[in-house]
């Protein structure tokens, strides 16, 4: 199921080693992930039937998640969560 798509400023990531976080033009990586908030900076839009898994302020959108992996190429990420 996909969640959501679309741009946005930055991605910060619960990673395994720590978090980190994915801006424009960053570098290809491929992480795994660990029990945490996964945080989108910026405008964003979120289909009706699944808003209710992400939280919402005026700074960021959060996702919580119970582990993943996250890959960065050719600014884009593809996020692949429990």
């Amino acid at each position: 199921m996909t969640l959501f798509k679309g741009e946005v400023e930055s991605v910060l990531f619960p990673g395994t080693y720590g978090d980190f976080q994915i801006l424009n033009n960053h570098a290809p990586i491929v992480s795994t992930l660990t029990k945490g908030k996964v945080k989108i900076l910026g405008k964003i839009s979120i289909e009706k039937d699944v808003k209710d898994k992400f939280e919402y302020n005026e700074k960021e959108t959060t996702l919580n998640i119970k582990s993943g992996t996250v890959e960065m190429n050719n600014n884009h990420v593809t996020l692949l969560i429990d």
